[in-house]
């Protein structure tokens, strides 16, 4: 027999020995207690948890219907979106780069249009400005940085740039590089 076993056989024997000491009454009233005990606990480890999650559920139910029903109308919304061409970008030109680059505050040095690359130069220019410029460049027009040489000046925030720019063509070209 294993020590397991024999440890398990003395568990049973002296339960036995204090259940057979006890009277009718003890016996019965041991039973009841140990009875109450046992569904307390089984409903505290597996009634309560299940009744509660249910009354969470049922609480957000409305909740979660309501998102579902904006993400059907998202989804149909896309749908028609995506049926539709695509809006094509005015092509870069001379004129709207300077026009917006002026918008923007910002003057360039030199503007060169060679095909569809354009070579820009800019020297003082704050970068965040040069920065929302591009960006804006980049939703509004589909015109993405090819190469881009940054330099910053002694003034925190300023810069030195020679960008080369190219207007990006074909489906979703007013969505270049992410747009929102």
């Amino acid at each position: 027999m294993s020590e397991a076993t024999m440890k398990i056989q003395q568990l049973r024997d002296s339960v036995s020995a204090f259940w057979n000491e006890r009277s009718e009454q003890e016996r019965r009233m041991l039973a009841i207690g140990g009875a109450v005990v046992g569904l307390a606990l089984v409903y505290s480890v597996l009634v309560a948890p299940a009744l509660e999650g249910r009354e969470r559920l049922a609480k957000a139910l409305p909740q979660l219907r309501q998102d579902v029903a904006e993400l059907k109308a998202m989804g149909r919304t896309a749908a028609e979106l995506a049926a539709r061409p695509p809006v094509q970008a005015p092509p870069m030109s001379r004129e709207g780069l300077n026009a917006s680059l002026n918008a923007a505050g910002l003057k360039p040095q030199s503007l060169n249009l060679t095909g569809e690359y354009a070579k820009l130069e800019v020297k003082g220019v704050p970068f965040a400005a040069l920065v929302t410029w591009l960006d804006a460049q980049r939703r509004d027009s589909a015109v993405l940085v090819q190469e881009a040489v940054v330099t910053g000046q002694p003034t925190p925030g300023v810069v030195d740039a020679t960008i080369t720019l190219r207007q990006a063509s074909g489906p979703g070209a007013n969505n270049a590089g992410g747009g929102r």
